[in-house]
């Protein structure tokens, strides 16, 4: 490929081996906006507010709820959230503990019914220090994973291509969901 929004540069002005995929997009989320200033604004307080199809959620638990996450890292890309805004995993009680260990296991079950997907990375961020972008309310990552999907797109070009819209992703998981919990 040619063209000056293919060509190579570098930090110093001088051409590399590596071709630019520009995502400006995703500056928003690297420069932390929609990202609460304070904890009355938490999104993860405000989101069990909404319908599930404008909050994006999957399923709603007592102590928990399942929410795709507005930046995935693949397509089904969901966290399990406790609705009580607490930010660290030994501040759970057992309930909620046992709520989001079970959420996590029937979401994989979802995914995989919906998707196929063939593994998953599964986890929590703890700080901001630990990379967490929200480390004020404790949420758990359910990345779904397929062979071959880190492609030169995420390794080259730091972007991943997503096949489906959130919303359509929500619909076939959250049925995925149900369904599972009729059988």
């Amino acid at each position: 490929m040619t063209g000056p929004q293919f060509e190579l540069q570098s930090g110093a002005g001088a051409a590399d081996s590596f071709q630019r995929l520009w995502t400006p997009h995703r500056m928003a989320y690297i420069k932390g906006e929609g990202k609460p200033a304070k904890e009355a604004e938490c999104p993860f307080c405000a989101v069990p507010e909404l319908s599930d199809a404008d909050g994006l959620i999957v399923a709603r638990g007592e102590s928990v709820y399942a929410v795709l996450n507005l930046y995935p890292y693949n397509s089904g890309h969901l966290m399990v959230v406790p609705y009580r805004h607490v930010a660290d995993y030994t501040d759970l009680t057992d309930p909620e503990t046992i709520e989001l260990a079970m959420f996590t296991q029937h979401a994989m079950r979802a995914v995989r019914l919906a998707s196929g997907a063939q593994g998953f990375n599964i986890g929590m961020n703890q700080g901001h220090v630990a990379g967490a972008g929200i480390a004020a309310h404790l949420h758990q990552h359910l990345v779904p994973r397929w062979g071959g999907d880190t492609n030169f797109m995420p390794v080259v070009g730091h972007t991943k291509v997503l096949p489906q819209l959130l919303g359509e992703t929500r619909t076939l998981l959250a049925q995925a969901w149900e369904e599972l919990a009729r059988s």
